[in-house]
C-alpha cells in the first residue's frame, strides 16, 4: 500500500515521481493547481512512508499506482515516474482520462541516436559499478548524466541519502519496453514533454510521441527537472483542461 497525499478539489490527477526524491519535492511547484484539481501524490516504494520493495522496478510499481486511478483520473509522470505511467496507462486505459509525461528514461526508444546510445552506455557503466562507489559520488554522476536541475550538497543525509541509495539499486529505466501499441490504441489524450536540454531525451520524446499519437511540448528552464520549470504548469493545465472538456 503506497503512502498517498490528496490535496485540492476538482477532477483527480495522479502524479508519479521519479528517482532520488519523493512526490512532495518533485511536485512542490504543482501545489497551486490544487485550486482547480485534486492532486493525488503517492510516494514510490521505499520513499516516505511507502513500504519498500526488494528493488524498485517500473513493472512492479505500475500496478500499485494503477490502483490510484480509481474509476478514472488524469495521469502525470516524470522521469522514472513517466516510465511507470506508461506501463500503468496500458494496464488500465479505461481509467485514464489523459496522460502527460516528461522525459521518461525509456532510452532504447531512441536506439541508434548517438546521444541516446551514449547515455545508455554511461548509465550501464554507472549502475554496473554502483556497489563500488559511495552514494554521494553515485548521485553526482547520476544527476550530471540526466542534466538534473537539482543542486547536490557536499554531504548526503536524511531523505536525500536514502533516495540516492534507492536509486543505486533500482532497475534501470532503459530496460523498459513500453507497450506502444496499446498506448497508441488508447483513446485518451496524450502529451510528451521534454526540457530542451538533451539531444537524447529530445529523441526519446519525439519517437515516443510519434509512436503513441501524443502531442509534443518543450518546457525549458530547469533541464531534466521539468516540473519545476517556469511554464510547466501552464502547459500541463492546458492539456488537462482540454482533456476534461473532451470527456
Amino acid at each position: 500500500m503506497l503512502s498517498v497525499t490528496r490535496t485540492g478539489s476538482g477532477p483527480p490527477v495522479v502524479l508519479v515521481h521519479g528517482s532520488v526524491v519523493g512526490a512532495a519535492v518533485t511536485f512542490k511547484h504543482q501545489q497551486p493547481l490544487a485550486e482547480r484539481w485534486t492532486l493525488i501524490m503517492a510516494d514510490r516504494p521505499g520513499f516516505g512512508d511507502s513500504p519498500p520493495l526488494e528493488r524498485n522496478d517500473f513493472e512492479q510499481e505500475a500496478p500499485l499506482f494503477a490502483e490510484l486511478l480509481g474509476d478514472g483520473a488524469h495521469l502525470v509522470g516524470h522521469s522514472y515516474g513517466a516510465v511507470i505511467a506508461l506501463h500503468m496507462a496500458a494496464q488500465r486505459p479505461e481509467a485514464v482520462w489523459s496522460l502527460a509525461i516528461s522525459e521518461p528514461g525509456t532510452l532504447r526508444l531512441a536506439a541508434g541516436n548517438p546521444a541516446a546510445d551514449a547515455m545508455i552506455a554511461h548509465g550501464e557503466e554507472l549502475y554496473g559499478h554502483s556497489d563500488e562507489i559511495d552514494p554521494l559520488a553515485f548521485l553526482r554522476l547520476f544527476r550530471s548524466g540526466v542534466n538534473s536541475g537539482h543542486a547536490t550538497p557536499d554531504a548526503l543525509a536524511g531523505e536525500l541519502l536514502h533516495g540516492a541509495k534507492l536509486a543505486m539499486r533500482e532497475r534501470p529505466p532503459w530496460e523498459s519496453e513500453p507497450p506502444l501499441e496499446a498506448l497508441a490504441a488508447a483513446p485518451f489524450p496524450k502529451l510528451v514533454i521534454s526540457g530542451g536540454h538533451s539531444e537524447a531525451f529530445d529523441a526519446v520524446c519525439d519517437n515516443l510521441a510519434a509512436a503513441i499519437g501524443a502531442q509534443r511540448a518543450v518546457v525549458t528552464g530547469r533541464n531534466h527537472t521539468i516540473p519545476s520549470a517556469p511554464g510547466y504548469n501552464a502547459v500541463l493545465e492546458e492539456h488537462l483542461s482540454a482533456a476534461t472538456a473532451f470527456r
